[in-house]
């Protein structure tokens, strides 16, 4: 099992390398060259900002039982279907049960974007985001070992 970040613009990069560490686990952070990631104990692949670079290469990297970090519902559908687990970075597991939903929400919501009828306003994050971010990946590890 190893964590895979969709780096790109994630909020929760500190949380899940610590995390990792705590369970000895290996991180790859996958992101452009637009944004600036270090760290000592990930492994940190840059792409080209091409639109769904980033995205391409960790559903070529992900094996089964990886958990895939990231905010794209594409990305996941596709992790999905290489036998991954996704978590997005509000906590919130993305499955097999749900993935059909998300994917439909989120072509209506670009169809509402596409006719300004709708501009997505997100709330700033806080404390208690991060907090269920890490509780639920840390039971999402826990119910793969």
């Amino acid at each position: 099992m190893r964590i895979l970040l969709d780096g790109d613009g994630c909020p929760v990069v500190d949380i899940s390398i610590k995390i990792a560490k705590l369970y000895k686990l290996e991180v790859i952070i996958v992101k452009n060259y637009h944004h600036e990631i270090y760290d000592d104990y990930a492994t940190i692949i840059t792409v080209e900002p091409t639109p769904d670079s980033a995205d391409f290469y960790i559903v070529n990297e992900a094996r089964k039982g990886d958990i895939i970090i990231t905010q794209d519902y594409g990305l996941a559908a596709m992790a999905l279907s290489r036998g991954a687990f996704c978590i997005n970075q509000n906590g919130f597991i993305i499955d097999s049960e749900n993935i059909d939903g998300l994917l439909n929400r989120r072509y209506l919501n670009q169809e509402l974007r596409r006719k300004h009828k709708k501009y997505s306003k997100f709330k700033k994050r806080n404390t208690q985001a991060d907090i269920i971010f890490e509780k639920n990946l840390k039971n999402l590890i826990e119910s793969q070992l």
